[in-house]
């Protein structure tokens, strides 16, 4: 059960954003944000193993202004929280941060604190644009291990939080159906690799949202190497296709049953969404 919720929590978290990335460049990026301080969205994550599907946690994104050394940024918060009523099993209460400039969306900081269980690790990774580098450092509680890390990157990296909000804002119009795009992700101590697919469009009925107009995605995880996944599985996601671009819902194989996220509440947008 750890493991799955650790799985269910990280698709939650990490790959709505990662999925409609693409590498672009800037002057593929639309000129309208497609998010602003205020908005909240909040999604159901539910595990399903034969006839039995049940909601299993929570994942919520807030979205405010702040100032960092002086630069207009846009704070982004998630939380990940085990529902009440299997605390007793696993507990678990993740929290991450990330600050975007307002002027590019280009990541400034982010942070994350991890309790899952005994587990508790804390990280965070400071960007220099200047020198394209990051410097990270990680604490891991339990053993009392700080790591630091000063590696390079791209302009098109970013870690999990920062990228589900700088895709938003680009143009879905040139991608190529079908073609996989490769995405970079930072991590503590390396860029990781994934790849995605645009599938087509769909309407999806939500449950207690109601039916939305999406697009379709396929995206494949790669371990450390760049590689995929020995059993080659693919997530599949639905994002709005509209100005908003938010993530709708994701299915995911497992080892044993299946990971399923599904919106259920959102405010604060800065475009309507359009639900039947």
């Amino acid at each position: 059960m750890k493991n799955a919720l650790y799985t269910l929590l990280y698709i939650g978290l990490a790959i709505p954003g990662a999925l409609n990335a693409q590498v672009y460049a800037d002057s593929d990026r639309k000129t309208e944000i497609a998010f602003e301080a205020g908005e909240r969205l909040e999604y159901a994550v539910s595990y399903k193993v034969g006839i039995l599907n049940v909601d299993v946690a929570t994942v919520k994104f807030a979205v405010s202004s702040a100032k960092v050394n002086g630069t207009d940024c846009f704070h982004i918060k998630a939380t990940g929280d085990v529902s009440p009523r299997y605390t007793w099993f696993y507990n678990l209460h993740d929290v991450y941060n990330t600050w975007l400039d307002k002027s590019d969306l280009r990541p400034v900081y982010f942070s994350n604190d991890l309790s899952e269980g005994d587990y508790r690790f804390r990280s965070s990774y400071n960007y220099d644009w200047n020198t394209m580098t990051v410097f990270t450092k990680a604490h891991n509680l339990g053993r009392n291990e700080i790591r630091e890390k000063r590696y390079p990157i791209s302009g098109n990296s970013y870690d999990a939080v920062s990228l589900f909000f700088n895709i938003r804002s680009l143009d879905v119009s040139k991608m190529v159906p079908d073609r996989p795009y490769p995405i970079e992700v930072v991590f503590a101590d390396t860029v990781r690799n994934l790849s995605y697919r645009y599938i087509g469009n769909e309407k999806l009925n939500i449950k207690g949202v109601g039916a939305i107009n999406t697009l379709v995605f396929k995206c494949q995880l790669a371990d450390a190497s760049g590689n995929a996944f020995e059993d080659g599985s693919e997530f599949t996601i639905w994002i709005s296709d509209d100005k908003n671009r938010i993530p709708i819902a994701v299915d995911s194989p497992i080892k044993v049953g299946s990971v399923k996220v599904r919106l259920t509440s959102y405010k604060g947008l800065r475009f309507p969404l359009t639900v039947k």
